[in-house]
């Protein structure tokens, strides 16, 4: 049997199953990244060959997640129709200033006491596991670009997903630096406040709004015959995409900020636009594509035995990341302003975890000798497994009962422009 049309029919399967799985299981309580795990993990142990255990490729998981997150960070800042601004995004300011820091401290915690992680290695988990993904949130995200469907807990969860993998990265660094050092306090330190926070964060911002303003200007404003618009091509959000990111990594900056804040630039550029449908779809269908590529392959770690280095405390860690230091986090984050109970509690639950914290956790791992790389990869593997099945089969029902509760009040998702 040739591998080259095996591989074909494969790939034709898997394109034609993205655009159908989501459909066939819309009314159903499973959602497609539960169907793309549950498969890879039924082909893999079927399979004699070698499983695509993390610790094995490295370099290929650190770069594939990569592509994923950054496409999925484009999609999340072309969709949102609210414009940039301190009080409309308030309920993201506080997840970004409060929840994630008390995420990342909790998680930690939790890892050092229950693990007897080091300090390094409990902070790489907590950086890693505290941001929500944008890839596996799509069912609490708002609705395409001008659709209208952007309420208060769908945007928030939106933005928040946009913007927190980027704010995560400092402390990924912050780990990565432990690990590097012997002392907890030194020179170090002072270079990482100043390179890892200060440069990167402000160069990540400053390239993202540069590139975004350049393309949008392109885009909308040019002469009418050389609009970049008029082609009508929607790859060109993976040019945004490619462009923003390659020109902050070259200055030294955060990349996935970078991605985000150009998405939202170009966007603001001409908000009503119908070339932004189709540089949102592009971007999505790209995005569902490379999703289901990795988990598939994250089902196949599974059966490579990825959590075998798992024992009952990793187990109860895992609960208590996902049960209690979230939505705890989120809640508290959240005291004080006004909406109702019942959404800052879906706010706080639907921290999703997933392909950005496999990111991290390889990036990471291929810059510094943490070690109890297995016990990490097995513990981050089982959060990200648990968070699909548990927010996979509660987010369509949770989601249908808020919307139905607006509905009976007569409140309608607010759009802010």
């Amino acid at each position: 049997m040739d591998p080259y049309i095996v591989l074909l029919a494969g790939t034709g399967a898997l394109i034609l199953l993205v655009a159908w799985l989501p459909m066939a299981l819309k009314e159903l309580p499973l959602s497609l990244p539960m169907f793309c795990v549950a498969f890879g993990f039924a082909a893999f142990s079927l399979s004699a060959g070698d499983t695509p255990h993390p610790l094995h490729y490295p370099a290929v998981t650190e770069r594939l997640t990569e592509l994923v997150v950054i496409v999925a960070l484009t999609s999340a800042g072309l969709k949102l129709d609210r414009r940039l601004a301190w009080r409309s995004w308030m309920l993201t300011w506080r997840l970004l200033g409060f929840a994630m820091p008390l995420s990342i401290a909790g998680i930690g915690l939790v890892a050092h006491w229950l693990l007897g992680l080091g300090p390094a290695a409990a902070l790489l988990l907590g950086a890693a596991l505290a941001p929500t993904d944008p890839v596996l949130a799509a069912d609490v995200q708002v609705g395409p670009p001008r659709s209208g469907e952007e309420d208060e807990v769908r945007f928030t969860l939106t933005a928040e997903a946009g913007l927190n993998d980027g704010l995560a990265f400092p402390f990924v660094n912050l780990a990565i630096a432990l690990a590097l050092n012997d002392a907890l306090v030194g020179d170090w330190a002072w270079e990482w406040a100043a390179v890892d926070v200060a440069w990167k964060l402000g160069a990540g911002i400053a390239a993202g709004w540069a590139v975004g303003s350049a393309l949008g200007w392109l885009s909308f404003h040019m002469p009418n015959r050389a609009r970049l618009s008029r082609t009508g091509d929607g790859f060109v959000a993976l040019g945004v995409t490619f462009l923003a990111y390659g020109v902050t990594e070259l200055v030294h900056g955060y990349g996935f900020l970078a991605v985000f804040v150009a998405a939202l630039r170009l966007r603001s550029a001409e908000r009503h636009n119908r070339y932004h449908d189709r540089l949102h779809d592009f971007a999505e269908q790209t995005e569902r594509l490379l999703m289901m590529v990795l988990l598939v392959l994250f089902g196949g770690a599974l059966a490579g035995g990825l959590l075998d280095p798992l024992d009952w405390w990793g187990v109860l860690a895992t609960l208590v990341f996902l049960f209690v230091v979230r939505p705890l986090a989120g809640l508290v984050s959240l005291l004080g302003v006004a909406a109702p109970w019942d959404e800052r509690a879906a706010i706080g639950f639907f921290g999703i975890r997933g392909l950005g914290s496999f990111y991290y956790l390889a990036y990471a791992l291929n810059q510094a000798p943490f070690g109890h790389g297995e016990q990490l990869w097995a513990v981050l593997g089982l959060t990200v497994l648990v968070s699909i099945a548990l927010h996979g089969v509660t987010v369509t029902p949770a989601m249908r009962l808020l919307d139905a509760k607006r509905r009976r009040q007569g409140v309608l998702p607010l759009v802010r422009t």
